[in-house]
């Protein structure tokens, strides 16, 4: 029989607690990574309500002109005139703080004596025909005036020779 002669600490390992505390270190490392991950998370998730409006309302937001017929004019052309934060709503009907603001400055122009066909004209120069309800035939909107009456002629073409064809 062999006998065999160990060292004293030979087959065991000889530094258990360096083990131990960089195992520790590797999950305290993993749980601030997660933790970290989870704030980001919250933070992309949360970043709509910093997005909120914090500035004050326009003076003429909401406040109406002290000259009714002013007003009237002013109204009139609210409510031609499309929100552009809001699906399918005038500034007339509008919360928007963007709306207010649009209203704010329509009444403010039509108090300095502009016309409302001028003011037309010029958010219409702002911020394109969308904005408005009853847009203009221009160069650029023709066939869209024009496309929906020469479909309806080629449907009624069609089903005229169709009835037509059918009936002999």
């Amino acid at each position: 029989m062999i006998a065999v002669i160990r060292h004293p600490g030979e087959g065991r390992d000889r530094w258990p607690r360096r083990r131990e505390l960089a195992s520790g270190l590797l999950r305290s490392r993993i749980r601030s990574g997660t933790t970290l991950l989870i704030a980001l998370l919250a933070l992309l998730f949360a970043a709509p309500t910093f997005a909120d409006d914090t500035m004050p309302q326009a003076p003429l937001a909401n406040r109406q002109l002290d000259d009714p017929q002013l007003e009237a004019k002013a109204h009139e052309l609210m409510q031609t005139i499309r929100c552009l934060t809001c699906q399918s709503q005038s500034i007339a009907d509008s919360d928007a703080s963007m709306a207010g603001d649009l209203r704010n400055q329509i009444r403010t122009r039509i108090a300095a004596g502009e016309e409302p066909e001028a003011i037309r004209k010029w958010l219409v120069a702002r911020y394109g025909d969308y904005i408005s309800y009853s847009p203009q035939v221009t160069a650029l909107t023709w066939p869209l005036f024009v496309l929906p009456v020469l479909l309806l002629l080629i449907a009624a073409l069609l089903l005229r020779r169709r009835f037509i064809k059918g009936g002999k």
